[in-house]
């Protein structure tokens, strides 16, 4: 990587404490949310390596995840009685779950924010987290709304079907069981889309140029998870999804729209914490982290971080839902500070609702 970046490259961020007069909409909207991964005027614990690392269990994460995630659910069945109307169309239906996906996503980075000025940032007595740049504000506001956006439009092109309310889908045990199965599964095979896609980034010359822009960031924040060249963003936002929905649907679990919805919310979680770079030890939170694990198939917030970090034109670490096809194909790399040896099982830290 060239010591000297073009000024369209540039990681330097200084926005923050700039005069508002200068601000753009994106730099406001940012603000008024409160979306900011780190706080100025709060301190952040450094700690050296060496240093025991808190654990996260899943149970705190999966609750997190499914409160949020039915937030909507509910909403739409209250809207359906409260009306009186037999369905909620497709395009209501995006609306909701668009902004919905949203909220949730600020939420988290909120979340994160505290977890950071809590437990600290992993290799943070080296350097401390990026900002947003003051040359991608704008991108980071519309990668946001894009990949929501063009996640909840495949999944109501694909899934949605306006005469199945979420009663009708939720009241039956089968569909609790079937759940259950299809968020662990469908990471994994989402991953394997990914790591293949990611892996040619990487490793094809052509393919590398769409893909620097998001390596830009060594120590990347959750805000620039979609940081990324337009070329991309459709991977990360339609293909992947689609494929993994394909995935599926050809081994008989086909997703309905709910069962897709919640799905998209256990990924987005690991997608968004794992740019965090947070100093605790969590596994993305999954039903099957308990399978992953028996194979040391499962991922933690340092293997992207070490991604990132170390990485340029030739990685490791590919994948980004677990470290499965990482361990099946040779791409591994060792961690620094979630080694086994160093985690600290007995100081639990949790994700507040």
């Amino acid at each position: 990587m060239d010591s000297k970046r073009a000024p369209q490259d540039s990681m330097k961020s200084t926005w923050r404490t700039a005069d508002k007069t200068t601000w753009s909409i994106y730099h406001h909207l940012i603000n008024t949310l409160n979306a900011y991964p780190t706080s100025l005027d709060e301190p952040v614990p450094v700690h050296q390596k060496t240093e025991k690392v808190p654990h996260l269990p899943q149970s705190s994460q999966i609750i997190w995840v499914m409160c949020y995630a039915f937030v909507p659910i509910v909403l739409h069945q209250l809207w359906l009685r409260a009306t009186g109307y037999g369905y909620l169309g497709p395009f209501a239906t995006f609306q909701l779950y668009f902004m919905a996906f949203n909220a949730i996503v600020i939420r988290q980075v909120q979340v994160l924010r505290r977890l950071g000025h809590t437990w600290g940032y992993l290799d943070g007595d080296q350097h401390e987290r990026d900002g947003v740049p003051d040359v991608g504000v704008g991108k980071v506001v519309a990668a946001l709304f894009k990949t929501t956006g063009s996640r909840m439009a495949l999944a109501v092109f694909l899934s949605y079907d306006p005469l199945v309310s979420p009663a009708d889908a939720i009241s039956d045990w089968q569909w609790w069981a079937r759940l259950s199965v299809q968020i662990g599964l469908y990471s994994i095979f989402l991953d394997f889309w990914f790591y293949w896609y990611h892996r040619a980034m990487h490793d094809v010359s052509f393919l590398w140029k769409f893909h620097r822009k998001h390596h830009l960031t060594k120590h990347p924040n959750a805000l620039l998870s979609a940081y990324a060249d337009h070329e991309q963003e459709f991977f990360d936002m339609v293909a992947v999804p689609f494929a993994a929905g394909m995935t599926m649907w050809a081994i008989g679990l086909r997703l309905g729209f709910y069962e897709w919805w919640v799905c998209h919310q256990f990924v987005a979680y690991t997608e968004v914490g794992g740019h965090s770079g947070i100093r605790v030890h969590l596994s993305p939170p999954s039903t099957m982290t308990w399978l992953l694990k028996m194979f040391d198939c499962e991922l933690v917030v340092e293997d992207h971080d070490l991604h990132h970090r170390k990485g340029w034109r030739k990685s490791h670490n590919y994948g980004k839902q677990t470290r499965l096809w990482d361990r099946i194909f040779g791409t591994c790399t060792e961690r620094i500070e979630s080694i086994q040896g160093n985690i600290d099982y007995e100081h639990t830290a949790y994700v507040p609702l």
